[in-house]
């Protein structure tokens, strides 16, 4: 996937510090981190309450180094990330962001699509007013949002839709391990026997995978064929390169 393509990042001075924010570093163990927000079903890192940390200081981020050291870091650590299909990562956002009580997503986001995509000139000034009005940004307005070419010349993506490979460059870090959330548990494991953790960390259990082509279908019933396919090329290169099948049933009609 990265030999040849420009579009992608494959040098450290060709990217800015500002997209390297997903990076944590932990230097006790030689490790980097890239994570993904949201990985369901645990907590986006950022989100954790600094009293559950037991390090005596929160894990610095690669960017915080000047670039000699972080040149160093990544040629020498042990470097991994975990990836979800990005349909599946795209519900989850949804739901996440829009269906459930979230007054900061409402107000930057919220409001925004439902005027531009749910013919709603005025809408609610909180998400309480809005849900007690029964008025929902929905899935199709969602990714009629992420379709639309303003969208990403206004601002570049949020991170919990951002495309994955923007955020964690797998043509530029050489990863040692690329877990994917659909077998989280056993990744883990191996993951922890890489790092030599195994016998320090005990990694939580996850609820069970009930994802099936009958979930995708029921969510993407709603949103029209053409504007499927057009997701899919959006979201093509996260597909191809992190081993995801393109969705047949969602896209041959």
């Amino acid at each position: 996937m990265c030999r040849g393509q420009e579009t992608f990042k494959h040098r450290l001075e060709d990217v800015r510090d500002k997209e390297l924010e997903n990076l944590i570093v932990d230097d006790k163990h030689g490790i980097i981190y890239c994570y993904i927000p949201k990985d369901e079903p645990y907590p986006d890192p950022v989100s954790i309450s600094p009293d559950l940390v037991h390090l005596p200081n929160t894990l610095p981020l690669l960017n915080s180094f000047p670039r000699p050291e972080m040149k160093a870091k990544l040629k020498h650590y042990t470097k991994f990330l975990y990836v979800r299909d990005p349909f599946l990562r795209l519900i989850s956002a949804y739901r996440n962001k829009f269906r459930q009580h979230n007054e900061y997503f409402y107000q930057q986001y919220g409001r925004h699509i439902l005027r531009l995509y749910a013919n709603q000139p005025d809408p609610p000034q909180s998400v309480d007013e809005a849900n007690a009005s029964g008025m929902r940004v929905s899935f199709q307005n969602f990714i009629q949002y992420l379709l639309d070419p303003l969208t990403e010349r206004k601002e570049p993506f949020e991170p919990h839709w951002r495309q994955m490979h923007r955020q964690c460059h797998p043509c530029l870090i050489k990863y040692d391990f690329v877990g994917h959330q659909e077998t989280l548990q056993q990744d883990t494991s191996q993951l922890l026997k890489i790092l030599m953790l195994q016998d320090d960390i005990q990694f939580p259990p996850s609820y069970e995978n009930m994802t099936t082509p009958a979930f995708l279908l029921d969510w993407f019933s709603a949103v029209p064929l053409e504007d499927r396919r057009k997701l899919y090329e959006l979201y093509e290169e996260d597909f191809r390169m992190f081993g995801y099948k393109r969705p047949r049933e969602l896209l041959d009609g």
